[in-house]
This record gives C-alpha cells, structure tokens and sequence, in this order.
C-alpha cells in the first residue's frame, strides 16, 4: 500500500504497539499455549520481548551469579526455577551458595526451586533461601549431601508456606528438622526422606504434631523407624495420607499395618518390601479397609505372606494397577484359583511374582485370563515359569505385555 493510500484511510504510520496497551498484549500473550510459540512472540519487538519476559513464570538454568542477576532483572515474576544437576554429568564447580544468593535476593516470587543434586551448596545457602523465598512452597535437595539441620531449619523458619520438601540422600539430617517443620510449616503435604538413617521415631512424633495434611511420606531405608512413629504420621494424618513408602523399614511390623487399616482408608500407594514382621493377617485387613483406592503395593520380600492375604488383595482391591510380590516364597497358584469365578477382570497393569518358586504356569493362566490389561509381567527366577512353558500352553497375553523372564527388559519405574 502506497503511502498516499495510508493516509487516505487514516492509519498513517499506525503500529500494533500504539493501538494495544501491555495489559492487552499480555492476554493475547496468556492464549499463546507452546513455550516454543511465547518464545517467538518475544521475537518481534523489544517491547514484546520486555512482556514476554516478566510474564514467563519458569526457567531452567545452568548459570553463575553474574547471569542469574541479569535473568532475574529479566524475569521478574518468575514462580519456578529448575538448578538441578545431572547425577552423571556435572559442570564444575556447579551450583553455589553465591547462586542461591541471587537466587533469595532476585527472584521474590518464586515458589518452587529445584537443586537436586547440587553438591556444592551448603547451610550458607539455605539459609538465603530461608531468609529471601517467604513464597516457597516446593523445594528439592535431593543428594545435596553437605546440607545439615542447620540451614534447612532456615529454611523452615523462614519459608512457612512450604508444602512439598524432598532430603533423600541428605545424610547429616536428623531429628531436628522434623521438629522445625512440625512448629513452622503446618501446610506440609509431601515429605521424602529416603535414606535419612538419622531420623527416629522422636522426628516422627513430632513431624505428626504439628503436621497433619500429609499426604506423600517416603521414609525408604530409614532404617531406626519403628511402629510407635509411623502408626503417629498414620493416625494424624489418617484423612490425608495417600503414599507411604517404607522400604527396607526392618522394624516396620503389624502395628503400622494395622494403623493404616484403621485410619486410613484413602491409602493409594504402599511400598513394604523388606518388611519382613509384616503377618499375613494384617495384609488382609489392610485389603478390606482400603479396598476402594488402593493402586499400588509393593511388599517383596514380605516373607509371611501367603495364598489367603494375595486372594484378598486380588479380590478386594479392584483398583489396583501394580503389585509386587516378589520373593514371596509360600505364594503358590491356589492364590490365583481363590479369584478365578464370578468376578469381574483385575485392572493390574503391573505385575511382579520374581523368585516365586511356587508359582507355575497353571497360576500365570488364571491370571492372563483375569487382566486384560496387563502390561508388565515379571517372572524372573521363577523355576516353572518359562517362554517355552506360556507359549506351549496358549495364553494369549494383551498385545502390549511385556514378560521378563531373564532381565533383559527394562523395568517400568512404577513402584520405587
């Protein structure tokens, strides 16, 4: 169009810009659904640009201080950061409590951080966050193994909106920071402390005074946890608590089963493998009671477990999309017969019954023909399972399951 015929028609010079205010370019920026696409809208001016930076709300980064002031003069509004390192591959020297200082003092509004394993970072760090992230509500420290009680109390006192706060790996952590989250952070809902050896039923105890909307707790190897502690997180938390994770709990017995079938019913996820006290009576009771949510068991190695407690499982608990039964050596077919009238088909997805000696063909039959949806088998060290004993037997397995007979599949990360 000539420049005549623009300014016949009034719009001489006329820009986007001048016609849209901010606030109506950033709605038209919130319609824009792909990072790829707000990416480019940020492309066409520096005004755009400007907009399309403070509106950004996360970022991954591998960065010094010097450039993580300059993103956080960029990104002023950003809610989340993502700092964590490879476990495999690591720049040196990485992570540093200089960073999170920028980091506490550059991005106000931030409400989730991640720094799994930042090893470089120290209580020096923590305490920054504590003192600059009022806002947080999610951090992840997993295997920043230098840090203590000590700077993630800061942490606690500092960041009260806390709600998910994972330490697997953290080895210096004991009893204290339990106790600082249980008086600071009442609105906790997800804890992981795999592998904190340190914590006892003391932390526990407290954790569950003053925390009791729970709803993730992993204590996986933390081996000085008993019943008295975790039956506490159980009956505070009994509305809330959906995950549970206590593998290798050696002390773990009856008692917390029990204590779940008695007060929490919305029980989703439960991993007890290598809790070898937990009775076959229990297991049962605990199928009844959470027979309407209960998706995923993990309990290999739960050397008492026997035909009665699988059968109720199987025919209780119609949800469930994973179980693990492995080396679970009185487990026979008759398990399998218990399930195999009337009722309608499993919704198992995934399925382990490695190191099962008595588990056979005949039992792996009933099964096939129960769950339609079976997408995982596992059969591994089973002396009377083979390839050649399925295939000459003439089940037809879904078209998608994949069978391990030999460990040459890899395992769907399911239950940890």
């Amino acid at each position: 169009m000539s420049s005549k015929s623009t300014e016949e028609n009034g719009i001489s010079g006329l820009c986007i810009n001048d016609a849209l205010t901010d606030d109506e370019l950033r709605s038209i920026l919130a319609k824009v659904e792909s990072d790829k696409d707000k990416e480019t809208f940020g492309l066409v001016c520096k005004q755009w640009l400007r907009l399309q930076s403070t509106e950004r709300k996360k970022l991954a980064a591998r960065a010094g201080p010097h450039m993580l002031r300059k993103m956080a003069d960029r990104f002023t509004r950003l809610v989340e950061l993502d700092l964590a390192q490879s476990i495999s591959r690591s720049f040196f020297p990485g992570v540093t409590d200089s960073d999170l200082g920028v980091v506490a003092t550059g991005f106000r509004c931030l409400r989730i951080l991640n720094l799994q394993n930042c090893k470089g970072i120290t209580d020096v760090g923590m305490k920054a966050i504590g003192d600059g992230l009022s806002l947080l509500q999610s951090l992840d420290v997993t295997y920043c193994r230098k840090l203590t009680d000590k700077g993630l109390s800061a942490v606690a006192k500092g960041c009260r909106e806390l709600r998910i706060l994972h330490l697997a790996g953290c080895r210096f952590v004991t009893d204290s920071i339990l106790k600082a989250l249980s008086e600071n952070c009442r609105n906790l809902e997800e804890l992981g402390l795999q592998g904190c050896t340190s914590i006892t039923d003391n932390g526990l105890i407290n954790l569950a005074s003053g925390c009791q909307r729970i709803k993730f707790l992993d204590i996986n190897k933390c081996s000085n946890v008993s019943d008295v502690g975790v039956s506490s997180i159980c009956k505070a938390c009994s509305s809330s608590l959906k995950t549970l994770k206590l593998l290798d709990c050696y002390k773990i017995g009856d008692e917390t089963i029990l204590s779940l079938a008695k007060f929490c019913d919305n029980l989703e996820t439960l991993n007890i493998g290598g809790c070898r006290d937990v009775s076959n009576d229990a297991i049962k009771l605990l199928a009844t009671a959470c027979r309407n949510n209960l998706k995923n068991l993990r309990m290999d190695w739960c050397l008492n477990i026997a035909d009665s407690s699988l059968s109720c499982i199987l025919s209780q608990c119609r949800n469930l999309v994973a179980l693990d039964i492995g080396c679970c050596e009185e487990v026979t077919d008759t398990a399998f017969h218990l399930i195999s009238g009337e009722e309608p088909g499993l919704r198992l997805n995934f399925l382990k019954v490695s190191n099962c000696p008595k588990i056979t063909v005949v039992g792996i039959g009933i099964l096939v023909g129960k769950c339609s949806y079976l997408e995982y088998l596992d059969v591994r060290s089973c002396p009377h399972i083979t390839k050649a004993g399925l295939d000459e037997a003439g089940f037809h397995f879904p078209d998608f399951c994949k069978i391990n007979f030999d460990g040459s599949i890899n395992e769907p990360a399911v239950l940890l």
